[in-house]
């Protein structure tokens, strides 16, 4: 316990999922939790909730984190809040549309894009530049997918965006190394998350969708939760350029059967 004692993490899309069950579990080690929503205020009140609870603090942010204005918004009430940002954790994003590339509308790949990628890059822009003022040092956690590597039919928007920021984080080690900020991701697999509604709320469609996973199970948001942990604290600090799969061992199961 202890491991992020005092520090401030900015996670987005912290109303729901990972990113709340990573912000209690931060708060659990000791930070203070910069909450960021876009639609669910009710979610975000209970992440909030949640990590009081745990004796920290915590302050909501609200925006659209593919909008620069609205990222500098958020920065400057967290910073205001807190007085700096130890750690960013990009984890808001938008799910696959299921359309084939050939009825895909572009206006909707954009917009998948500017969630999962765009939004990103504008949020590490700033924290960046905040460490800079700060005399450098941080952590920064993306969360991709293991759709960063296999693809999906009907999944061009989600697969492009989440191997893009792959590759953005794999570039940023080269920028940043030297401001001792360091830069991973998190591949999740099948996450019980509001992703996934139809499978928390249907076991036998759970039951269907995890025989594909070696481990014949979803993960918990809190598992993903305990990883971002370990990435963020002082333990993982010579960890830089990695994407951490956390899959019950689905990726395993590419080639099998053919």
């Amino acid at each position: 316990m202890g491991q992020l004692q005092d520090k401030v993490a900015f996670i987005t899309g912290s109303d729901s999922g990972i990113g709340q069950a990573t912000a209690i579990e931060f708060a659990r080690e000791g930070a203070d939790i910069v909450i960021h929503y876009f639609h669910d205020q009710h979610g975000a009140t209970s992440t909030k909730e949640q990590v009081e609870a745990l004796g920290r603090r915590a302050v909501v942010v609200h925006g659209d984190h593919g909008s620069e204005d609205q990222v500098i918004d958020m920065f400057r009430t967290a910073i205001a809040t807190f007085g700096h940002i130890d750690i960013l954790m990009n984890n808001a994003s938008a799910d696959a549309s299921g359309t084939y590339v050939a009825d895909l509308e572009i206006a909707d790949f954009e917009r998948t894009l500017r969630s999962n990628l765009i939004g990103q890059l504008i949020c590490c822009k700033h924290f960046i530049n905040h460490r800079k003022d700060q005399g450098g040092g941080g952590k920064i956690l993306n969360t991709t997918s293991v759709h960063e590597e296999q693809p999906r039919a009907g999944a061009a928007d989600y697969d492009c965006s989440k191997g893009a920021l792959r590759n953005l984080t794999r570039t940023l080690v080269l920028e940043v190394s030297e401001l001792g900020i360091t830069v991973n991701n998190i591949a999740p697999g099948m996450v019980l998350t509001p992703f996934n509604q139809k499978a928390i709320d249907d076991p036998k469609f759970l039951e269907q969708q995890v025989q594909t996973i070696p481990l014949k199970r979803a993960a918990q948001p809190r598992e993903i939760g305990r990883l971002a942990v370990f990435l963020a604290s002082p333990d993982a600090d010579y960890v830089t350029g990695t994407t951490y799969v956390m899959d019950g061992g689905l990726m395993q199961m590419a080639g099998q059967g053919a």
